[in-house]
């Protein structure tokens, strides 16, 4: 039994990790999952909405009484406004309209002023919105998901170390690509770790921007930021995977109706 938490945010990390044994494709390749829906806000993303919040007010670039103002396609944005409703602090977020009502709702239900941008400039026009309203509050502090180095750290320091501990050997990593943090900060203790792991990462096809094609519009939220973020390390990657809205959503619906 684990101890009691003095929060919420004390329930952060520490996800389970799931065999997947009823939707293995043809190869019969065993394949496990970290479970990070999971964390309280349902998502990877409260760890680095933690890690950025934290890092910041430790280097005095957030205080009590300012606003915390970032653009997201929802997850972060979610694991923001719980790590600043337990802190104390006013959130303004920028997002692409074509996201989800629900995570609208919810990010409302925590008090977050939500501000949608033209879902056809994707999330660069929601980084846009939110750098011109920072410039207009100066009393208040931007994480900047897709530059922030707190993002790729907290997933060496817990992520990556959870996976090993876990399942201390084996053959490849996959993650989808957003920001690019998680798999940076897993994908860069791994190679250190088992140098002959395959590290491959994944991203829509209608927005092929790491494999070098066009930005454009998708629907799987998430990833797939239409450009190449800052905190991405390319170098550990060996491979980038295009994967369709079409793939996307029936392996979604296959995998709840055969996994649970």
């Amino acid at each position: 039994m684990s101890p009691v938490k003095d929060d919420i945010l004390g329930t952060i990390g520490n996800t389970p990790m799931v065999r997947l044994s009823r939707i293995n494709p043809p190869s019969n390749a065993e394949i496990i999952a970290k479970l990070e829906a999971f964390n309280p806000m349902s998502s990877v993303k409260d760890r680095i909405a933690y890690s950025m919040i934290c890092e910041a007010e430790k280097q005095g670039l957030l205080k009590p009484g300012m606003t915390v103002i970032e653009p997201t396609s929802g997850n972060t944005g979610i694991g923001l406004a719980m790590v600043c409703a337990v802190k104390g602090y006013r959130l303004v977020l920028t997002m692409p309209d074509t996201m989800s009502v629900e995570r609208r709702k919810l990010l409302s239900a925590f008090g977050a002023e939500v501000i949608l941008t033209d879902g056809k400039k994707g999330m660069r026009g929601a980084v846009e919105e939110a750098v011109r309203i920072a410039t207009e509050r100066p009393d208040c502090f931007m994480p900047q998901q897709f530059v922030n180095p707190a993002n790729p750290k907290i997933h060496r320091e817990t992520t990556a170390r959870e996976i090993l501990a876990d399942v201390p050997q084996f053959d490849a990593f996959v993650s989808g690509i957003g920001t690019g943090g998680t798999i940076t900060g897993v994908g860069e203790v791994l190679r250190s770790e088992l140098p002959n792991v395959k590290i491959i990462g994944v991203e829509p096809a209608g927005s092929p921007v790491l494999s070098g094609g066009p930005a454009g519009a998708h629907r799987i939220q998430g990833i797939g930021a239409g450009f190449v973020p800052a905190v991405l390390n390319r170098s550990i990657i060996d491979r980038i995977i295009q994967v369709t809205d079409e793939d996307a959503m029936r392996t979604a619906r296959e995998l709840a109706r055969k996994e649970g």
